[in-house]
């Protein structure tokens, strides 16, 4: 399993961008679906985006389609979330999570995950 240390969240007024960072350490980071995934007070943890372990396939939730841009450097062992256009609703904790050889947007088949990073956009 790989251990994630995400950073790069904050406060920040709507309409404006924050870029997350995931560090991974670990044997075989390009074996790895990379995800992002949050959660905000009250609710449960969602799906944000996801970037395949090969080919660099990307996916989002449609409620950040457009505006957020997920992406992986192989050779830092580092995912990135490019917020743009923020919103209150993106107000969250941020975390990275890790799907060896995975697929998919289900939070239990991603195995590692990072200990959050907090998003707060105000109005």
């Amino acid at each position: 399993q790989l251990q994630l240390v995400e950073s790069g969240g904050g406060l920040v007024q709507a309409g404006n961008s924050l870029r997350l960072s995931c560090a991974a350490s670990g044997r075989a980071f390009s074996s790895y679906t990379m995800g992002w995934f949050r959660q905000a007070p009250g609710k449960e943890r969602e799906f944000v985006a996801g970037i395949m372990y090969t080919g660099g396939h990307t996916y989002y939730a449609d409620p950040v389609k457009g505006r957020f841009t997920i992406s992986r450097d192989n050779a830092r062992n580092t995912v990135y979330l490019q917020m743009n256009s923020l919103k209150p609703e993106d107000t969250a904790v941020y975390y990275c999570a890790a799907d060896i050889y995975g697929s998919g947007r289900d939070a239990s088949n991603f195995a590692s995950w990072g200990q959050g990073t907090q998003v707060t956009v105000s109005s």
